[in-house]
């Protein structure tokens, strides 16, 4: 101690002094040099991030424009749909054309939607008209069977059909105006005479709309421009549509089918620019997104301004930080860190070095510290993880369901009232055998047949009280009955099978228990034909203790897949495939552990956890 300590008082203070410079000069002048080329590279990296940003920024800014405008553009189209819909399913569908007519309900429809509408019409399949709004005179020498928006709706009968922008030519206009329509037709079933047929109904778009709304897109941005064109890239709106009919502007429309929903970049006409397409729902329709990049190169300068001197400024910092780190620290810190290599080679008592620096030499004695009592405390982490690992599993274990016995109980009193003495004996002797395999005597760890003879106890009384609504099948080889597991996991999943995926059903549910052996595993499925869970819940069901259900037991899966992996490790518990209207499967893992006295006692002290193995005999 006394050696160790002579340096501190300034016996060999200049060879210290000279050894450490060495070490400052060999650690500032390669440090300068790496920070110089990093500072270079930062300076470089920084411009084409900011460019980046600056290109990122547009293409996200149109990206949220145009999917506003798609929103916009859906709404509308999805307002027509309804307004369809309403004629067809309200109004058509509930007469019978020989006796009543629907003009008046069409005149209606028409009068409510004006402002977006040009005209409604029905014909039947011969192509007659049958009814109109607002006019009902059609022009001489025009037959709707020559249309392509009637022979789309008479060939394709299941879809509705939105045709190009075009003038409106089937009625007479007295006022002598064109109007260019987006005809939007179906194929309608016809009552005459009690005898359904086919026809057409006709909803024609006023198509100023659907230009006013992309123009206004259009006059709020100046870097990008919108416009819109079919699946086939058949040009319906350009703000330069009349330049490009007569050949004074180009665009890039023909390509855009080939194009999937996104960011595309394009060089068009020597021109460099940044494509965002987006599909209109129900047309196919896509609306794109044009940012010509010469409209944004104007804001790189500042960006190359900003990356120098950010550059500079960084650099300058990075050569005073060298200098002090080299002077201050380096010595002492290669030391500290060679005494962290010991520690990282597995050296439970290593020798940290304390000295140099007072933050160095007093970070040396709180690793010292701190890494012996880490070492203390590792060994008291230990056992309270254990006992808190069984008094975790005790509680988990200890939930039961007083309703389920309350409403079990009532059936019976409800059977016996009602002289059902058979279902009543039935019931009590299913619940007997519930209960005693429920108690087991006291122990947690119980052979599958067990748990497959309580699961079926449950079913059996749950399919009385609720009047067979649903049936369940347990195909089990005899073989898994004499494995192990930990006991009441089946019961809980069956329960919420039950309560949500068949209860409810229209049609009678079923639900299946599985099992199977699948190399050194127990693997149970309990599946339903229910109402399915949606993704984004049935990723939560196995994390979230929040996501406890009301109904049955009010033990979650959560609590099953915490009951298995304390008792047997992380490599088992539940695993959950579902999907909406698919119906539910619960896979339980468990480790093919035969059932044996040795077997239960070692799985009760949680041995199998901690990595001991099972005898198989």
């Amino acid at each position: 101690m006394i050696k160790e300590k002579c340096p501190l008082a300034g016996v060999k203070e200049p060879h210290r002094w000279k050894w450490q410079s060495n070490i400052r000069s060999a650690i500032l002048f390669p440090f300068s040099l790496v920070s110089l080329l990093g500072m270079l590279i930062l300076a470089v990296a920084m411009y084409y991030q900011f460019t980046g940003y600056i290109k990122n920024g547009a293409t996200e800014n149109a990206t949220l424009l145009l999917e506003q405008a798609v929103v916009n553009l859906e709404s509308y189209l999805s307002n027509m749909r309804r307004m369809s819909d309403a004629m067809y399913y309200d109004v058509i569908k509930s007469k019978d054309l020989a006796e009543e007519s629907v003009d008046d309900e069409m005149n209606l429809m028409y009068e409510s939607n004006k402002d977006e509408l040009v005209s409604f019409a029905l014909f039947d399949s011969s192509g007659e008209l049958l009814s109109a709004a607002p006019n009902a005179v059609e022009k001489t020498g025009v037959s709707v069977r020559d249309q392509s928006w009637y022979r789309r709706a008479m060939s394709q009968v299941e879809n509705l059909h939105f045709s190009n922008p075009h003038v409106e030519n089937i009625f007479e206009d007295n006022s002598f105006r064109y109007y260019w329509v987006i005809s939007l037709s179906r194929n309608v079933e016809l009552t005459v005479d009690g005898v359904p047929r086919s026809g057409v109904l006709l909803v024609d778009m006023n198509y100023s709309t659907i230009e006013q709304m992309l123009s206004k897109v259009n006059r709020d941005n100046s870097q990008q421009y919108v416009y819109l064109c079919d699946r086939n890239g058949t040009m319906i709106y350009h703000p330069a549509m009349m330049q490009i009919s007569t050949g004074m502007y180009e665009e890039n429309n023909s390509v855009i089918p080939t194009y999937e929903d996104g960011v595309h970049n394009e060089t068009f006409n020597g021109e460099k620019r940044i494509v965002v397409v987006d599909t209109v729902s129900y047309t196919g329709w896509k609306l794109v997104s044009v940012i010509p990049l010469n409209k944004i190169e104007n804001s790189y300068a500042k960006a190359r301004y900003t990356a120098f001197f950010l550059g500079s400024v960084v650099l300058l910092f990075m050569i005073i930080l060298n200098q002090v780190i080299s002077a201050r620290v380096a010595s002492p810190l290669i030391k500290l860190d060679e005494s962290i290599k010991k520690i990282e080679a597995g050296n439970i008592r290593p020798d940290i070095y304390i000295g140099g620096p007072y933050e160095v030499a007093h970070l040396g004695r709180t690793l010292r510290d701190s890494f012996d009592q880490i070492n203390r405390l590792m060994d008291d982490v230990v056992t309270e993880q254990e006992e808190k690992r069984k008094s975790e599993l005790d509680a988990l274990q200890s939930q039961i369901n007083p309703h389920f016995l309350y409403n079990t109980l009532d059936s019976i009193v409800w059977m016996i009232e009602g002289q059902r003495y058979d279902d009543a004996v039935f019931m009590i002797t299913q619940l007997a055998s519930l209960f005693r395999i429920s108690l087991s005597k006291g122990k947690t760890i119980v052979p599958l047949k067990d748990e497959f003879t309580h699961a079926e106890n449950y079913m059996n009384i749950q399919k009385i009280r609720f009047k067979n609504q649903f049936a369940v099948k347990f195909d089990v080889p005899e073989e898994i009955g004499e494995y192990c597991t930990v006991k009441l996991i089946l019961q809980p999943i069956l329960e919420n099978a039950i309560y949500y995926g068949v209860k409810d059903m229209d049609e009678e549910g079923e639900i299946l228990v599985t099992a199977c052996l699948e190399k050194e595993s127990v693997v149970i499925t309990v599946s339903d034909n229910g109402f399915g869970i949606p993704e984004d819940q049935v990723e939560l069901l196995l994390t979230d203790d929040k996501r406890v259900r009301k109904h049955g037991s009010g033990v979650g899966l959560v609590n099953i897949h915490s009951r298995i992996r304390l008792r047997f490790g992380e490599a088992y518990g539940l695993r959950i495939e579902s999907e909406p209207d698919e119906g539910t499967k619960v896979h339980i893992t468990l480790p093919a552990v035969l059932y044996t006295e040795v077997n239960q006692k070692m799985l009760e002290r949680g041995e199998y956890r901690k990595g001991g193995k099972a005898n198989e005999e």
